[in-house]
């Protein structure tokens, strides 16, 4: 382990363990570079309703915030192109206020052409520094508003991102706000990444100006430009990515990399940037300390993190890549991400992690048996789990991992699932309680929805001492159709125009009712369709009848989550309309393989674990896992309120 000296001028600590090493950089006091900023916003037909609203009230909520000392413009588009001012203007109080009163007015009208309106900003921004309006060390950035569907002028997604990369020829910045849950938002992602900036998702339904506000804290304040830090010739290789344009207030650079020699007596690391006012310098020379001495009881705290941490930011880095290089890096950068993925067992959106037992007729390991882990055993899962897939997978790409629409289910201990594959992530989190707890898992009260869930627990007191806890019976009442169902392990009851139907698992029936339709598959799943609304799928997990702890429990599944309405609710409900959420700060969890990061959610910060949970639909034996956010506590900070007031009396109430 490798210490720097912490120059007077900047923050820089470098860290080396078994030849690799972690520099870290993050300068303290340096006064903002000033920036000068052209938002241009879509107020085409499509951005109509809540989209404008939004985009109103973000752009409000981003010029209450700006510097006075820096320079902006605003552009608003639909077919047509339209600039509030012919240059970029000082952000005095008299302008910005001016400017606030220009965006109350916008209306929306007409087509989208997203090429002209972005390449007219940039133009802008060219024009203003050949005629010297603007402060020579300032950055330059666009702010697009949109949602992502350009259908006027040029249209092709490719060209426009080739025209927008090739006109600010690396000297800009483009950050994207994409509104709306069909915004096409990889297309502004890459754009983004392309120029040097980054995109964000504002969803529908939830507050905008709340959304924006880690947004626009992150790029406010630029402290220096094009940052370079440099190593000695000859000393290291695989250095990740060591230069960057800017670095703004509250982020840090870190850069990793692999030693070709021990010489730590000649080990300088230099920083050179450009400040607001003078050129940015600073180096350090690294000098050994005996770690061994300073912490003699964390040992743990070392071991090969810096590898691991070089492993995960080249992996990251070349994941970039693969979206927006030239077709011969997008391959390149993927092949080499997957192969460093499975070698350091990440699960990136290029692999999973599969999981085989054998199949025998009867016992244990019956393929209709359900595989209940303890949390031991997840964690050794995970450990091997990326060479238990190369033998079964033959090291096969996972490219499409998420299903097209949302997914929201609870299956398990009881674990909740948010698979939200317009982001490529998924959230989830546990809910524990006493043996007998009934929730509420959906409640929407237009249509008169309800589904409750009641918890069952082990039969026994297990050797680890922890009592696992999972459903075993719903209740599901549709009060408009006048259709009730209770779903438990043994059997299924459903109640419709004051008749009553009794199912059994070990049936095969399909059931079409006026208002709801069954379809059971023996021992395995039972389908809930009901008429012009949401589908439920509950899935049968038969454990061995000689299992000293465990019992037979049931996981539900959420479809069409859609049809339902804006106010509907519940410990599954809440989310079906959408969840905005930021990650960031990835750092070392308890156990490798499960790193630590913050989450930003409902104005909160939560510290979360990279996990994963099962997904049961395709394999109801194995199941197949789902990396996700893990939110501890039972889900607090990410549900509303406390999970006790999902609590309710019986399985048909809703108090």
């Amino acid at each position: 382990m490798v210490s720097e000296s912490t120059p007077e001028r900047g923050f820089c600590q470098t860290e080396i363990v078994n030849g690799y090493f972690v520099h870290f950089f993050a300068p303290p006091d340096l006064p903002r570079v000033p920036k000068n900023v052209v938002f241009v916003i879509d107020r085409s037909g499509s951005m109509s309703g809540q989209k404008m609203a939004q985009t109103r009230e973000a752009l409000l909520a981003i010029l209450k915030d700006i510097h006075e000392d820096d320079h902006f413009a605003i552009i608003q588009f639909d077919d047509k192109i339209d600039s509030w001012k012919e240059s970029l203007i000082k952000a005095t109080k008299e302008n910005v206020d001016e400017a606030m009163k220009y965006v109350s007015g916008i209306v929306d009208n007409g087509y989208t052409n997203i090429n002209d309106a972005v390449l007219r900003g940039v133009n802008m921004l060219v024009k203003d520094r050949q005629e010297e309006k603007l402060p020579e060390r300032s950055i330059d950035m666009i702010i697009l508003l949109t949602d992502g569907m350009p259908n006027a002028g040029q249209s092709n997604i490719g060209r426009i991102q080739t025209n927008v990369h090739s006109a600010m020829g690396g000297n800009m910045s483009l950050f994207c706000l994409g509104f709306g849950n069909d915004v096409e938002y990889s297309f502004l992602d890459v754009m983004s990444k392309q120029n040097k900036g980054m995109a964000r998702r504002i969803y529908e339904g939830s507050d905008a100006a709340v959304q924006l506000q880690g947004f626009y804290e992150e790029v406010a304040s630029p402290l220096l430009l094009e940052v370079d830090l440099r190593y000695p010739e000859n000393a290291v290789d695989s250095l990740t990515t060591n230069h960057y344009s800017q670095l703004f207030n509250g982020s840090e650079i870190v850069v990793a990399g692999r030693l070709t020699d021990n010489d730590l007596d000649n080990f300088m690391v230099e920083v050179f940037a450009q400040g607001f006012d003078e050129d940015f310098k600073v180096q350090g020379q690294a000098s050994a300390e005996d770690w061994d001495v300073l912490y003699p009881d964390e040992e743990y705290i070392f071991g090969d993190f810096t590898e691991r941490l070089w492993a995960y930011l080249t992996i990251q880095q070349l994941l970039e890549t693969s979206k927006s290089g030239t077709p011969e890096e997008k391959s390149n950068a993927t092949a080499k991400a997957l192969d460093m993925s499975l070698q350091y067992s990440f699960v990136t959106p290029l692999t999973s992690m599969v999981v085989t037992k054998p199949d025998t007729e009867d016992g244990p390991d019956s393929p209709l048996i359900a595989d209940k882990l303890t949390e031991e055993q997840r964690q050794k899962e995970e450990r091997v789990g990326y060479q238990r897939f190369q033998q079964v997978a033959a090291v096969r790409p996972v490219s499409h991992y998420y299903q097209s629409t949302p997914t929201y289910l609870v299956d398990g201990d009881p674990h909740f699932l948010i698979e939200l594959p317009e982001r490529d992530d998924a959230l989830c989190f546990n809910i524990n309680d006493k043996p007998g707890t009934i929730f509420n898992l959906v409640r929407d009260p237009i249509p008169g929805i309800l589904v409750n869930g009641e918890i069952i627990g082990d039969k026994m007191i297990p050797p680890d001492g922890q009592i696992n806890t999972y459903f075993w019976r719903f209740g599901i009442v549709h009060q408009s159709l006048g259709v009730r169902l209770e779903v438990s392990t043994q059997d299924i009851v459903v109640l419709q125009d004051g008749k009553q139907v009794k199912l059994l698992w070990s049936d095969n029936a399909s059931v079409k009712g006026t208002n709801v339709d069954l379809l059971l598959t023996k021992d395995r799943s039972l389908t809930v369709t009901l008429k012009d609304s949401v589908k439920f799928v509950v899935l049968l997990h038969k454990v061995w009848a000689k299992h000293p702890y465990h019992r037979d429990y049931l996981g539900f599944y959420t479809l069409d989550s859609h049809l339902l309405s804006p106010v509907v609710h519940g410990l599954l409900g809440q989310f079906y309309h959408g969840i905005e959420y930021e990650v960031s700060e990835l750092r070392p969890g308890e156990v490798p393989e499960k790193p630590d990061a913050t989450m930003y959610v409902k104005g909160r910060e939560l510290n979360v674990t990279r996990g994963w949970q099962r997904d049961f639909r395709k394999d109801v034996k194995n199941g197949e896992n789902v990396p996700c956010w893990f939110v501890h506590s039972n889900g607090t900070g990410l549900i509303d309120g406390d999970a006790t007031e999902y609590v309710v009396s019986g399985l048909f109430k809703t108090v």
